[in-house]
């Protein structure tokens, strides 16, 4: 379907009326949920209410609705009502829909990821001390989760300095005759090499433990206890050591404002504005401040802070994002639907759980930082958003184009003299790059070194699956190449009946300047004719980000593929050879390159090869 064509579909979906009044004369006023449909029945927004009835109502009869919101209703022209048997089960159901539809107009929170935790192991001497993302059945204790990867890591080095664990793998651990730079830089002990006994070590172990348990104050305490004895039986060095670890244990404590009467706690706050949404969150474990994070969720409608605030927290703690739920949450508005969450969470965590606003002294100098950090936050999203939407105009209206470009694609090849040949698509929209639409396609049966077939290839397969109804068709198609590679991309668009005259796909081909120096490029269009730009055009600044891009990721997929390509032996590609006889053959001659010097007898005393195989392995390894 061409973008004309859904435009008209849209267009005439806007225009079928849904007779609101008729509708509510039989809606029900008890709990439950709502979901609208557009003219093709594809849902716009799921919502619960405590009168069915009356909210629904609202988005028909209210007049003064937010623009984002009325667009919205217009497009609407079917609702769909789940009465449930209470608010919570409206709310339970609501978010397992969002969460499971994703409907353009709902705040949707988007964190595929595990949560981090600090893991130590439990080697039976010199537990390691390691991030971990994943599941928690190795075994060991797991600390966290921590709300990013960072804020993991930071407590690692802070760990490392306090107690000096190490976080070498067991392989490396066991291995090791002499001290890693860890420990030259005293971040690790070096059991490795028996820098330090077992009792040792078992105590600074027991001590991180306490450390990740929030219990400073004791650790602190047994510092201090362990200096006075080593100073009693002259023991300075170890006496100097605790020192150190006491000041730097301190300097921790008063950078981090750790206070453990504070127990467990989220901060949230928000900020909306210009269709944009921004939530900071400061999360504090055992009274320690273990990081902060930001979101920025999908705001579609318009929503106040308050709203947002809600909504998200809703998603957030009742989507499954892998967090701790904490027995207090602060937020920076009290929350219409406050208690009903705090209810919903209290059963689902097997303790009480509470939201409140209202705080003073340490727990509103964390709430004014989460809110400073997402105003803040919020001001640089909007600037980039800003310059991007200046850089989009300027194209378009280099290309003197009607409408603005609201998707642009950008296809590059990388390989290595020919090998391991990978051509990507990065996608860039209104607001920036739309990396969930990114796509990287191995090229095969290809010769070496063939960037233009390379090119048709990822374009083919690119333009197939859209031929199919996949995917959502570009309004500008840029190349990575000059005009040999943009004849590729026309020819290929031809085969499926698309054109890069006036109205179709516009294309693109970015050359590389003289000692490819940025701003001395040439561009191409899909006519042939040059596309002249001056190095200070934001348009330029448009194209290089999107050329750099795919260039990135290109790069970025051709090394991985290179490294497993290499990473397979030749061993792997004979018939007969699995992994037990190679592991024989490989264990047998102690390297490849021993069994390539090997004869067929030779490599039929392996235990498991026979003398026709043998020869066959002989026969393989000399034409590899």
């Amino acid at each position: 379907m061409s973008q004309s064509q859904a435009r008209n579909k849209n267009i005439s979906n806007d225009n079928r009326h849904f007779e609101a009044d008729s509708f509510l004369r039989n809606v029900s006023t008890k709990p439950g949920v709502y979901r609208m449909l557009d003219g093709d029945g594809k849902v716009l927004y799921v919502g619960k209410a405590r009168n069915l009835k009356k909210r629904v109502a609202s988005y028909f009869s209210n007049t003064r609705l937010p623009s984002r919101t009325r667009a919205m209703v217009r497009r609407v022209c079917d609702v769909e009502i789940t009465v449930t048997m209470s608010e919570t089960e409206a709310l339970l159901l609501e978010q397992s829909l969002i969460k499971r539809l994703e409907p353009p107009y709902n705040v949707i929170f988007r964190d595929n990821k595990t949560y981090p935790f600090i893991h130590v192991s439990n080697h039976p001497e010199f537990p390691r001390l390691s991030f971990y993302r994943g599941s928690r059945k190795v075994p060991g204790q797991f600390f966290g989760p921590f709300p990013s990867a960072r804020a993991a890591r930071q407590s690692l080095t802070i760990l490392q300095r306090l107690f000096t664990l190490r976080t070498c793998e067991d392989s490396f651990f066991e291995h090791r005759t002499r001290p890693c730079l860890e420990h030259q830089i005293k971040r690790c002990s070096a059991p490795c090499v028996g820098k330090i006994d077992a009792k040792s070590y078992a105590e600074d172990t027991a001590q991180a433990v306490m450390f990740l348990e929030g219990r400073n104050r004791a650790v602190l305490d047994e510092f201090t206890d362990a200096m006075h004895q080593a100073s009693q039986r002259l023991d300075y060095e170890t006496a100097a050591r605790r020192r150190d670890q006491i000041a730097a244990l301190q300097q921790i404590q008063e950078q981090q404002g750790v206070y453990t009467s504070d127990g467990d706690l989220d901060v949230l706050a928000a900020r909306t504005e210009h269709g944009i949404a921004c939530v900071h969150g400061v999360f504090v474990r055992g009274g320690l401040l273990i990081g902060q994070k930001t979101w920025f969720p999908r705001d579609a409608l318009d929503q106040t802070n308050e709203q947002m605030l809600e909504t998200f927290a809703a998603q957030y703690y009742l989507g499954g994002a892998g967090m701790d739920i904490p027995q207090l949450i602060i937020t920076e508005h009290e929350l219409e639907s406050g208690a009903l969450l705090a209810d919903v969470l209290s059963d689902q965590a097997n303790k009480k759980v509470r939201f409140t606003s209202r705080v003073r002294g340490r727990r509103r100098r964390w709430l004014e930082q989460a809110a400073e950090n997402a105003a803040a936050q919020l001001k640089q999203r909007l600037s980039r958003k800003q310059t991007l939407v200046e850089r989009i105009l300027a194209l378009q209206d280099a290309l003197g184009l009607d409408a603005l470009p609201d998707r642009l694609e950008c296809f590059d090849i990388s390989h290595a003299s020919g090998e391991a040949t990978v051509a990507s698509c990065v996608v860039f929209d209104g607001n920036g790059p739309k990396k969930s639409d990114y796509r990287r396609f191995n090229i095969e049966g290809v010769k070496e070194g063939d960037d233009y077939g390379a090119l048709r290839q990822a374009l083919t397969r690119r333009f197939a699956k859209l031929a199919r109804g996949e995917g959502q068709m570009p309004g500008i198609l840029v190349i990575d190449g000059g005009p040999r590679q943009v004849d590729v991309a026309v020819q290929v668009l031809a085969e499926y009946g698309l054109t890069c005259d006036e109205g179709g796909i516009v294309i693109i081909g970015i050359s590389k300047g003289p000692g490819r120096k940025a701003g001395l490029e040439s561009f191409t269009l899909g006519s042939g004719a040059a596309l002249p730009l001056d190095p200070h055009n934001p348009a330029m600044h448009l194209l290089q980000h999107i050329r750099d891009e795919a260039h990135r990721f290109a790069l970025h997929g051709h090394r991985q593929r290179r490294q497993k390509v290499r990473r397979e032996s030749v061993l792997d590609m004979i018939a007969g050879v699995g992994s037990a006889r190679k592991r024989s053959l490989l264990q047998h001659f102690g390297s490849l390159a021993s069994l390539k010097g090997a004869s067929v007898e030779e490599v039929a005393k392996v235990q498991g090869i026979s003398q026709s195989l043998a020869a066959h392995i002989r026969e393989q390894l000399e034409s590899a």
